[in-house]
């Protein structure tokens, strides 16, 4: 824990990450805001050699029955992404994967009742370059396009082997249509609730007809996306919308071979609509800017206009997104809910991590309402205040407790250059576990704690005593909460 940070960088790391490392903050204070962002949303310049470093001795730790196998096992798999956002120096990458995780909620649970548990993961969360049979998971799909092309990102999604089971894609076909991913393409991932009708449902659920799995050869094979032309719904399909630029709304009769040509089409038309923009901006307004209020009608203004500009591109969208006013304002501040896994990175980076491991992380996580790989259905997870019940409030205090007393000693020698009196220790906790403005009487009671058992001394009994306790109660209180 540093005992200053500039609070702008604070504030772009908090919601284009997952809070700082010492390390993170001393390389973002040495540049300008703009270079900043650029860092961050130019990512690509920075190396991706995070998963290297699992295993290393100065590194989060992680905890296996064996070798970590986050191709193959489902809890591996979480604990390598938790590793991940504690220690990338990629972090926007890994905060937009993480978005779009929610965006297209995918649940390991459907996928491996298919597919196997050991499948299941694979086609969840496993490294191309690590797969025997080089089948890349979703989640590792979603980071490869997490600021690219949202069109292709879209096509991406269509085809991707866990999204075939979760929405039922497989199955498919033109005797029987099947209007799950239709209508979640619509509804959730691009235009909103409210824009299309049960007619275009229909419509799109043809469209998609023989976006199917390929037959294996044998058993040990990897299922792939195959658009099977024998499958597919040969008439015309017709829209309330526009899918075309010239305004019409009805994708032509094609031949089999042509077939896939229709989901092309309307993915085009979706990714083109204003509507899709607009839904966009918003989504991304609540998830980088603020929670609280309305949606800036000037932010989804200008937002929208980048996303045509550039022609769908979500590198320049987001960065339009963290170099707006709003992005900005103090207002914006500590003005979102932590998500779970938010709440937990953020703790590893405030607190420390040496001698704990992630996999500590994920049974608590799950009582805070938050498994990753397991959003609760197609619309992803509640945001905001759902995440707080009485239970999963209880999960995140007990979390924190569980962390700093891991960190006690660490703690302990952090503090002991501030500890002289019961105000300056406070007052470099304070200083270094960043929340919104304290509650009334919050700092009274904390400074209470400190000086609850007699004369302070400053004494390394006292101090193990006292500062992982009095980093326990901030870290539990409702102002962190907030991002």
């Amino acid at each position: 824990m540093a005992l200053t940070f500039e609070p702008q960088f604070e504030h772009l790391l908090r919601r284009a990450g997952f809070g700082a490392r010492p390390d993170e903050m001393d390389t973002f204070l040495r540049l300008s805001f703009n270079e900043a962002v650029d860092r961050l949303v130019f990512y690509e310049r920075v190396p991706d050699d995070v998963d290297e470093k699992i295993g290393q001795p100065t590194y989060v730790g992680t905890t296996s029955a064996a070798r970590l196998s986050p191709n193959l096992i489902i809890a591996d798999a979480r604990q390598r992404w938790l590793f991940r956002m504690v220690h990338t120096n990629r972090p926007l990458q890994e905060k937009m994967t993480l978005f779009w995780h929610n965006h297209f909620a995918t649940a390991y649970s459907k996928v491996a009742g298919f597919y196997g548990p050991v499948d299941g993961t694979r086609y969840m969360a496993a490294k191309a370059s690590e797969d025997a049979n080089g089948v890349r998971g979703q989640i590792e799909m979603l980071r490869d396009n997490a600021l690219g092309n949202f069109r292709d990102l879209l096509v991406e999604v269509a085809k991707d082997v866990a999204m075939l089971e979760w929405l039922d894609g497989r199955q498919n076909t033109r005797v029987r249509p099947q209007e799950n991913f239709g209508r979640e393409l619509m509804e959730l991932f691009t235009m909103g609730v409210g824009n299309y009708t049960e007619e275009d449902v229909y419509a799109a659920a043809r469209v998609f007809t023989g976006w199917n799995l390929a037959p294996r050869p044998v058993a040990t094979q990897p299922y792939r996306f195959n658009f099977n032309a024998a499958q597919h719904d040969l008439a015309a399909k017709t829209f309330t919308f526009a899918i075309y630029p010239d305004g019409g709304k009805t994708i032509p009769a094609r031949a089999a071979a042509d077939g896939m040509q229709d989901g092309l089409d309307l993915i085009n038309a979706l990714a083109a609509s204003p509507i899709t923009a607009r839904y966009l901006a918003s989504k991304l307004y609540r998830f980088f800017v603020s929670e609280f209020g309305d949606v800036s009608a000037s932010f989804v203004d200008e937002i929208s206009a980048v996303y045509f500009r550039s022609r769908y591109n979500m590198k320049a969208v987001v960065r339009a997104v963290l170099m707006s006013r709003e992005f900005w304002a103090q207002e914006s501040y500590f003005a979102r809910y932590a998500w779970p896994v938010e709440f937990v990175v953020r703790s590893l980076k405030d607190v420390g991590w040496d001698g704990f491991s992630v996999g500590t992380a994920l049974t608590p996580l799950g009582n805070m309402g938050q498994s990753l790989f397991e959003p609760p259905d197609v619309n992803g997870w509640d945001l905001g205040k759902g995440w707080f019940s009485t239970g999963s409030m209880l999960a995140r205090m007990n979390f924190a407790s569980t962390l700093t007393l891991n960190q006690r000693f660490k703690l302990t020698d952090r503090a002991r250059p501030y500890a002289q009196t019961p105000e300056s220790l406070l007052a470099w906790t304070l200083a270094s576990i960043k929340t919104t403005p304290l509650g009334e009487n919050v700092e009274a009671e904390l400074a209470n704690y400190l000086r609850a058992t007699g004369a302070w001394t400053a004494s390394n009994t006292q101090l193990q005593a006292k500062v992982p306790g009095l980093v326990h109660l901030l870290a539990g209180t409702p102002e962190y909460q907030f991002v």
